[in-house]
């Protein structure tokens, strides 16, 4: 349903990540990890700093091999973390088995908080992930075809027809992106975790963020 992302500070991390991500996903293929591969553009438009990127896609990296450790391949498992937040959504079999993923899950370094949504029950069926794959990718796109809203702010994980909405924004981006992730066919419910910053925050960081103006050559 999501993809692997790749750890990235630098090229030789990224190699090291993406190798790793692949393990991960091929020796536990339960636990899903999610968000998709950073490169230099979405670093630079990225609300979180970059060492906050790399933490949060080291926290979904070792999450896999945790959950592994925690309950075995019991279950299906998605991991998303953003600024610290770790996001646990999909299926196992008991109470038990769900409050040993949020454990094992909350002693990673530089986790935050765990917010487990994790349903007691079958797991989803490759239709039902199928089709929150398309919902997720029509909130994406409604975000795109939007004038008034920065797509990149946004991360968007769906599970069983509920979106669940994270990303660093203004109280404005907030309603505006819920409201418009309503509206797309399929949502059965919208479930907001954003981190909110002021107006003047959302300024210093497009500061930040702006990428340098291209140096100009030698004037003939």
């Amino acid at each position: 349903m999501h993809n692997t992302k790749p750890i990235r500070s630098s090229f030789a991390r990224t190699a090291l990540a993406a190798t790793l991500a692949a393990t991960l996903l091929g020796a536990c293929a339960p636990v899903l990890i999610g968000g998709a591969a950073v490169g230099g553009a979405m670093v630079a438009s990225d609300r979180r700093t970059s060492g906050a990127q790399v933490d949060d896609q080291s926290i979904e990296l070792k999450s896999g091999q945790r959950i592994t450790q925690a309950i075995g391949d019991k279950g299906h498992i998605n991991v998303t973390s953003f600024n610290h937040q770790v996001l646990l959504t999909g299926e196992v079999p008991t109470d038990a088995d769900k409050a040993a993923v949020e454990q094992a899950v909350a002693r990673i370094e530089s986790v935050k908080t765990v917010i487990n949504e994790l349903g007691v029950m079958p797991n989803s069926s490759i239709g039902t992930r199928s089709n929150d794959s398309l919902i997720t990718s029509k909130v994406k796109a409604s975000y795109v075809d939007s004038r008034d809203l920065f797509a990149n702010a946004y991360k968007v994980v769906t599970e069983r027809g509920v979106v669940y909405l994270m990303g660093r924004v203004t109280d404005r981006e907030a309603t505006r992106g819920a409201n418009l992730a309503r509206n797309v066919g399929g949502v059965q419910k919208v479930v907001t975790l954003f981190e909110i910053i002021s107006e003047d925050e959302l300024a210093q960081v497009r500061v930040v963020t702006q990428p340098p103006p291209a140096a100009s050559g030698p004037k003939p």
